[in-house]
């Protein structure tokens, strides 16, 4: 029994980003050229049709697979986070809060009483 699993082929990958690069260079140049000329509104909603194209274009990439691949596994790992409820974040909150308030204490006692004696024997 051989099983085989079918790896997708990425052809033309360098042709591809080429593209991304001219749609996204294309973009930015029409923006630029058309900023009196049209509304900006109409220059966002092209921008991010641009934008849609070419990010639709690099996910048929390697490197474009790969990263829709990690951001479904971190959509995973995200759903496996156990979030703090409410009263523990307080809690939590309320805990730094006095701690930080200690410390600056502590560290305004000793640079009071360094101060003191650098003082005396200064003079």
């Amino acid at each position: 029994m051989s099983t085989s699993v079918d790896s997708p082929e990425y052809k033309l990958d360098g042709l591809k980003w080429l593209v991304v690069f001219a749609i996204i260079a294309a973009g930015t140049f029409g923006n630029a050229y058309y900023s009196e000329d049209f509304a900006l509104l109409y220059r966002v909603l092209a921008m991010v049709a641009l934008g849609a194209v070419a990010a639709f274009i690099a996910l048929q990439t390697e490197k474009g697979a790969a990263f829709w691949a990690l951001l479904k596994s971190a959509q995973v790992e995200m759903r496996k986070v156990v979030w703090p409820t409410k009263p523990e974040t307080n809690q939590t909150t309320l805990m730094v809060l006095v701690i930080v308030f200690i410390a600056a204490l502590i560290l305004w006692g000793l640079d009071a009483i360094l101060g003191k004696v650098a003082s005396l024997i200064i003079g």
